[in-house]
Order: structure tokens, then C-alpha cells, then sequence
């Protein structure tokens, strides 16, 4: 999804925004199979998070020593550990990319109030070329399965007259409340279990003492998303952005409708031909 703009449609909407920028979405069929064909064939769902404007232009984001950024340029194997450390970022000088793993193959249900999707963010870079490789297939060997295949991400788009975005319940406009989960919360039921302690986010003390004594917190400010390990609730609140917050939502300026559907191609530019991009352009299940 492009960035957009949003317009007032009361005098005083009851929201601050504090970052615009750019969602992009993407799945991957399960281990083994070249396709998916249907929600059951996909193994993860991922979202890629790029912030370009808000209320601060310099945004605080993990030591890009630490977590999976920094185990390209280390022996030491820090892919395994949440993200720590701190480093100031211009988001509007320098892309900041927020890879995120969602727990569940599709988007809570915004019609049904459906229970919170569990996620968390997987890596957090200031490299486009960090985000093709997590999104690229591989062959790979396991002691237990032998040899496997992990075939490539595809990216998908926000038209619900698409299959693989309705499976997904991918909406062209939606609203959700993101609680941000204490790295010291431990999993308190079956559904979110969480990570395992070594790979959580470490936060700098002033964003971890927003939690006090409490298991989850907002995300507000939204740099707790900028640590690898982060983990969230996402809970359903409302498909009528304008009833909820008082604002009408805008695709780029001078695009018809056709036009925004294929200037998703914000991700081909971004991306270049990492993903397929067939379920995004042509709505078909690949």
C-alpha cells in the first residue's frame, strides 16, 4: 500500500498520527510446496512496515550491531537474540524497514471482533537488500526431515475482490490497536507463547519503563516497533475509518482506482522482482 493522505471529515478527529508510511504484505507457501492455492497451503503471513513521515522525523531503532541486522557483519551468531542497544534514524533520509512475522496465516477479522493475532517483529534494517533476502526461498538440511525447500515469498495487495486478499482478510482500509507485549510478559496461554527469551527485544530503559507493572503497553511511542523481538497483540477495531477517527483515507494524489492497484508497483520499485507478483497485480493464488 501506498502512503496516501488522510483529510478531516470532523472538526477536531480524536486521533494524532504519528508515522505515515507504507505496509506492504506477503506469504509464503508451506515447506515443500512451489504454490499455494488456498489459505491451508501458506506457511506465513509477513507484513514490511516502512515509516516515512510523522510527527518525528528521526525515529530510535536498535544498535545495528545487534539481532539479525548485525549478524551479517559479526562471526558471532546474534540472529538468535532480540534486538538491543539504540541508534537515531531519519526516516525520511533513510529507509527504515520493519519485517514482521504474523502468528496466523491471515488478519484478525474486522466484521467478527475475532481474538488478537499474535506477531512479532523479525528483523529491523535500514537495508532494502536485508528485506529481499528474508523474503527469498532457499534449500535447506534438517536432522529430523533431511533436505528442504523453502520456496519464495509472494507479495499480495489490499483489493478485496482478490482471492488471496480476502483469504488473508487484507482490507483496503482498516483499523487496528497494536499492544506491545513486555519482553519480561511471559506467554500466559496456548495461543501466544511468545519467544523464547534469548530472542526477545531488549528496549532502552525509557521505553521499557512504559510498561510499569503492567504485561502490555501501546505503541506509542511506535520505536518499540524499531527492536527485533518486539511481540504485539493486533486487535480488530473498526473496517469505517471515517466513523472511528474522523478521517477519509486517500490513495496518492491523481490516481484513479486501476491506477492505485498497480502502483503497489511502490513495492516493485522498492523491491524490485523478489517476490511474485502475481496475487498483488493479477489477484490470483500463486
Amino acid at each position: 500500500m501506498g502512503q496516501g493522505q488522510e483529510a478531516k471529515i470532523r472538526n477536531e478527529p480524536q486521533v494524532e498520527i504519528q508515522e505515515r508510511g507504507e505496509i506492504f504484505f506477503f506469504y509464503r507457501p508451506k515447506i515443500g510446496k512451489d504454490e499455494a492455492h488456498s489459505v491451508d497451503d501458506v506457511q506465513r503471513l509477513y507484513l514490511v512496515l516502512r515509516p516515512e513521515s510523522g510527527e518525528r522525523l528521526v525515529e530510535e531503532k536498535q544498535d545495528p550491531e545487534s539481532g539479525k541486522e548485525g549478524s551479517k557483519s559479526k562471526e558471532t551468531d546474534s540472529a538468535s537474540e532480540g534486538g538491543h542497544g539504540s541508534k537515531e534514524v531519519n526516516i525520511e533520509k533513510e529507509p527504515l524497514l520493519r519485517f514482521i512475522v504474523m502468528g496466523r496465516k491471515s488478519l484478525p477479522e474486522l466484521s467478527k471482533k475475532s481474538r488478537p493475532c499474535w506477531g512479532f517483529v523479525e528483523m529491523v534494517t535500514t537495508k532494502i537488500e536485508d528485506v529481499k533476502t528474508a523474503l527469498a526461498g532457499g534449500e535447506y538440511d534438517t536432522s529430523t526431515r533431511g533436505h528442504r525447500h523453502s520456496s519464495p515469498a509472494r507479495a499480495v495487495g489490499e483489493d478485496r475482490e482478490h482471492q488471496p486478499q480476502e483469504a488473508l482478510n487484507i482490507e483496503q482500509e482498516a483499523s487496528f490497536i497494536i499492544q506491545i507485549k513486555s519482553p519480561d510478559q511471559h506467554g500466559s496461554s496456548s495461543y501466544y507463547r511468545g519467544l523464547q527469551n534469548k530472542r526477545k527485544a531488549m528496549f532502552p530503559t525509557h521505553l521499557q519503563g512504559q510498561f510499569g507493572h503492567k504485561g502490555y503497553c501501546p505503541a506509542d511511542p511506535p520505536d518499540f516497533l524499531n527492536y527485533e523481538g518486539c511481540e504485539f497483540l493486533l486487535i480488530s477495531a473498526s473496517d469505517d475509518i471515517e466513523e472511528e477517527l474522523g478521517l477519509e483515507l486517500k490513495t496518492e494524489e491523481g490516481e484513479t482506482e486501476a491506477e492505485a492497484d498497480a502502483s503497489c508497483s511502490d513495492l516493485v520499485k522498492t523491491f524490485g522482482e523478489t517476490a511474485s507478483t502475481s496475487a498483488l497485480l493479477e489477484g490470483t493464488w500463486v
